[in-house]
C-alpha cells in the first residue's frame, strides 16, 4: 500500500501499523513522456531498507503491485518497467545486472534523465551520473512514467527538482520519419527538399 501526502510530492509505504508490508507497492506519475528530454529527482527521506525500493520509469501497463506477500523488485520485473534497485542492481524484462555501488543513506538523491530522443535512460545519485542504464527506450511504443516502488513498511521518498527540455516540430518529424524508415539512405526516395533528405539521412535514429 502507498500513501501520497497532500501535496502529492512525497509517497509513504505500507503505513498501516497492523498490516504493515503484505507485498510490493508501486507509485506511477500522472505525466508520461514520448519525446524530449527529462529529469527528476527522488529524495531518500529515511534510510532505504528491505528486499527491494526501486526508482526508474514504466509503461502505463507496468504493475503497481505485485501479488500478497510477494516481496520482489517491481520495477523492471517484466518488459513494461525499468528500475534501479537501492542495492545497486538494475532491472529490466525480469533481468538484473549491477550498475553501480548500493546506496543506504538518508537524504540520498537519486536523479533520473529519461532521454526519449537517444532512447537512454541514466541515473544519477547527488547529482553525479552513473552513467547510461538503459537503452533502446526510444523505441517504445508508450508513453513512459516516472515510478517508484518498495517492499518495506516505513519507506518515504519526496519528488524534487524536474525539468525538461522538448524537440521542435521539425525535430519531431524527423525522429519520425528516421524511427519508420529501415534505412535512413532510402530518405533519398522520399519527395522531399533535399536539406531535409540531408538532414534525415544524419539523424540519429
Amino acid at each position: 500500500m502507498a500513501e501520497l501526502s497532500k501535496c502529492q510530492q512525497e509517497v509513504y509505504f505500507h503505513t498501516d501499523p497492523i498490516l504493515e508490508s503484505c507485498g510490493t507497492a508501486g507509485v506511477r506519475g500522472d505525466t508520461g513522456f514520448l519525446q524530449g528530454e527529462h529529469y527528476w529527482e527522488i529524495e531518500f527521506l529515511e534510510p532505504p531498507s528491505g528486499l527491494s525500493v526501486m526508482v526508474g520509469v514504466g509503461t502505463g501497463r507496468a504493475k503497481l503491485q505485485a501479488g500478497s506477500f510477494q516481496y520482489v523488485n517491481l520495477l523492471g520485473m517484466d518488459s513494461e518497467s525499468w528500475g534501479l534497485s537501492y542495492k545497486g542492481t538494475v532491472w529490466q524484462n525480469g533481468i538484473c545486472k549491477q550498475y553501480t555501488e548500493p546506496f543506504y543513506e538518508e537524504g540520498t538523491v537519486i536523479g533520473v534523465h529519461l532521454n526519449m530522443e537517444e532512447g537512454t535512460l541514466t541515473f544519477y545519485r547527488d547529482r553525479q551520473s552513473l552513467g547510461v542504464a538503459f537503452t533502446g527506450l526510444h523505441k517504445v511504443q508508450h508513453p513512459l512514467y516516472p515510478m517508484v516502488s518498495s517492499t518495506s513498511p516505513g519507506t518515504e521518498l519526496a519528488l524534487g527538482l524536474r525539468c525538461c527540455s522538448l524537440p521542435t516540430l521539425e525535430e519531431r518529424c524527423l525522429s519520425t520519419l528516421a524511427r519508420n524508415l529501415l534505412q535512413t539512405d532510402l530518405a533519398d526516395l522520399l519527395p522531399l527538399p533535399a536539406i531535409v533528405r540531408w538532414k534525415l539521412k544524419s539523424w540519429k535514429s
